[in-house]
């Protein structure tokens, strides 16, 4: 992991676009606002730093460390967050859409009021995480654990659950209009008021 000094960070960021900042150590740094757009920030270590309102779009973030990182109303759209640790951050309101998010670590992550319209979060790991009203989409949710998880009023419109495990989820007031639960583990899951019109379930809800 490359360690920089603060002057060397600040010069490397005013560099002209797009950067390489493989394995780059930026944790615990103060990053608001910054434009790190396209960027490759691969295998990165960005723990605990403040990204609020950073632009990430298009970045790559594979195998990236996140965790307990400040992503307040970042912009992450169709940005590659394969395999990246995100447990404990904050992505409140976060612009997340069209991203790839496949096997990525979001326990006891807040996504409250994110957009992850239309991203891959296929066998992504979000137990206890928090994305009440968050916009998941068309989202693909294939294996994704979503054990113990807080999804009040989320947007699960079309979205692939199947073979998700959702025990013990919050899913009171979701919509599951036209989603597809194939094979889901819904065993305790909390369920009030939830929009399963057109929804594949795992078995008849009675």
């Amino acid at each position: 992991m490359s360690t920089l000094t603060y002057f060397q960070i600040y010069d490397l960021l005013n560099r002209p676009r797009h950067l390489w900042l493989v394995k780059i150590d930026f944790s615990d740094l103060n990053l608001l606002n910054i434009d790190l757009s396209e960027c490759n920030l691969a295998f990165a270590n960005l723990y605990r730093a403040d990204l609020n309102w950073a632009n990430l779009m298009g970045a790559n973030l594979n195998k990236a460390n996140l965790n307990m990182a400040n992503l307040y109303e970042v912009h992450m759209g169709m940005a590659n967050l394969s395999g990246a640790n995100l447990s404990r951050a904050n992505l409140t309101r976060a612009d997340l859409v069209k991203s790839n998010l496949q096997e990525a670590n979001f326990v006891e992550a807040n996504l409250s009021r994110a957009n992850l319209s239309r991203s891959n979060l296929n066998h992504a790991n979000l137990s206890g995480a928090t994305l009440s009203r968050t916009d998941l989409s068309k989202s693909d949710l294939s294996y994704a654990n979503l054990s113990n998880a807080d999804l009040y009023k989320a947007n699960l419109f079309e979205a692939n659950l199947t073979n998700a495990i959702l025990r013990g989820a919050n899913l009171t007031g979701v919509d599951l209009t036209s989603a597809n639960l194939t094979g889901a583990d819904i065993y305790d899951a909390i369920m009030e008021g939830a929009d399963l019109t057109d929804a594949k379930m795992p078995y008849d809800i009675k």
